[in-house]
């Protein structure tokens, strides 16, 4: 149960990375692949890929009621590299699309914030090296 619950932590803290694969998630757990699977299910019901996507589809919702990005600026937030996957997902578990829920629920509270405050937050902004500035690790 330890393991299972270091796993879970982990896709917690590193729900946003499209990068982060079952195989990567097993090995916190110290399962194979399909034995992870069969536990995970059995101890919180639902798969480690469905959990995933539950996880991202509530900090969607979440930008979407209060951020002022764009669905497809979401959609790569929050660890889908497909908007059709994203938008499909998020449409079966919620019964709307992102722009229907939107358009549903902006307005209520708070002002948006800013999206260049929001993909800040995020870490939406990647530094790109300067082709002019030197490698520190380099010899000179």
């Amino acid at each position: 149960m330890r393991q299972l619950r270091l796993a879970k932590d982990a896709m917690d803290r590193d729900w946003a990375d499209p990068d982060l694969d079952l195989g990567a998630v097993a090995a916190h757990a110290g399962y194979s692949r399909y034995h992870f699977i069969r536990a995970f299910k059995t101890t919180y019901g639902e798969t480690p890929g469905q959990y995933l996507t539950h996880r991202r589809i509530e900090r969607a919702q979440e930008m979407l009621r209060t951020a002022n990005l764009t669905v497809t600026e979401i959609c790569h937030l929050v660890g889908f590299s497909s908007v059709g996957t994203f938008s499909a997902r998020f449409k079966s578990s919620t019964g709307l699309t992102p722009s229907e829920y939107r358009t549903k629920h902006v307005g209520r509270g708070a002002a948006l914030i800013p999206g260049c405050y929001a993909m800040l937050w995020a870490g939406g902004f990647r530094a790109v090296p300067d082709a002019g500035e030197s490698n520190s690790e380099e010899a000179p």
